[in-house]
């Protein structure tokens, strides 16, 4: 068995999505005084390599405690769509279908845009390159990803959702104007509204922001973001795709390491209560 990780190297200078502190690690006691070292991390959750479960967008849903390891862990592929990538671009599904890799029903799915060059730490960084001008789908992706029943998909970017269908366009209106320049129509004629049904109230819900946060969460298809390690190594290959959140009652989200395994059989069977995420609530 191969396994290649896809998780950014944590450290203090790790950046906070838009809007979001850093992190910030320090010494609790030391070896000299204590003869233990304990240190402390305060952070959010959104932080470096995550994923985000579907309580971070839809109602009483989805917590870190909740997925069981075979949906966690199962196969899937890492499509390289890099060469159809710029500034802002948009992912469609014939950029994936058109890549030589194979994505089946009820995979797990990363895609490789290329932005994790920008990341902290790396020779190309450009963190407002990277978290507010990335690229992303719009609801064709969506739709084409819950008729393809994925499991959860992976980006190597700062957000889930194209990063001008965030909140971003708000926060940063300079970024905004330039999007709209470059398109040639706003934000909201770009990406226009979507409209679901709550499925809990029965509400009828219309956004303009977040469709991947909100209705896709709301579905069940969860995601990560800010992939990277050596994603460029696992370019277009399929095997076993694996996150490992925290074991954490009631956490919307979590650091994880996403890892590719290959040479193993694509069948991954969770055994016992634990990993199937059965236990009582209390």
């Amino acid at each position: 068995m191969k396994i290649t990780d896809m998780t950014h190297m944590m450290n203090i200078h790790t950046p906070g999505w838009v809007g979001y502190a850093g992190n910030k690690m320090y010494y609790a006691q030391n070896l000299q005084t204590k003869q233990i070292v304990a240190q402390r991390i305060d952070m959010a959750l959104h932080s470096g390599t995550h994923i985000d479960g579907a309580m971070h967008g839809a109602d009483g849903m989805g917590d870190m405690a909740s997925y069981s390891m075979d949906f966690l862990v199962s196969p899937g592929a890492v499509v390289d769509i890099s060469e159809h990538m710029d500034d802002w671009a948009v992912i469609t599904p014939e950029m994936i279908e058109s890549a030589p890799v194979e994505v089946k029903e009820g995979d797990i799915l990363i895609l490789h845009t290329g932005w994790h060059r920008y990341w902290e730490g790396q020779p190309q960084q450009d963190l407002i390159r990277y978290f507010c001008m990335h690229p992303g789908g719009k609801m064709e992706l969506l739709q084409w990803m819950l008729d393809k029943k994925i499991k959860w998909f992976g980006v190597d970017c700062g957000s889930g959702d194209h990063a001008m269908n965030t909140s971003i366009r708000h926060m940063r209106p300079d970024l905004a104007k330039r999007f709209e320049k470059k398109v040639g129509m706003t934000c909201d004629e770009f990406f226009g509204e979507y409209t679901y049904t709550h499925n809990r109230s029965g509400r009828e819900v219309t956004e303009n922001i977040f469709p991947f946060h909100s209705y896709a969460l709301q579905e069940g298809l969860i995601h990560a973001e800010n992939v990277g390690g050596d994603i460029e190594l696992c370019l277009n290959k399929r095997g076993i795709i694996g996150a490992y959140p925290w074991r954490y009652d009631g956490l919307e989200a979590s650091p994880c390491r996403i890892l590719l395994m290959e040479d193993v059989e694509e069948k991954v069977e969770a055994i016992g209560d634990v990993a199937n995420a059965i236990f009582d609530r209390r």
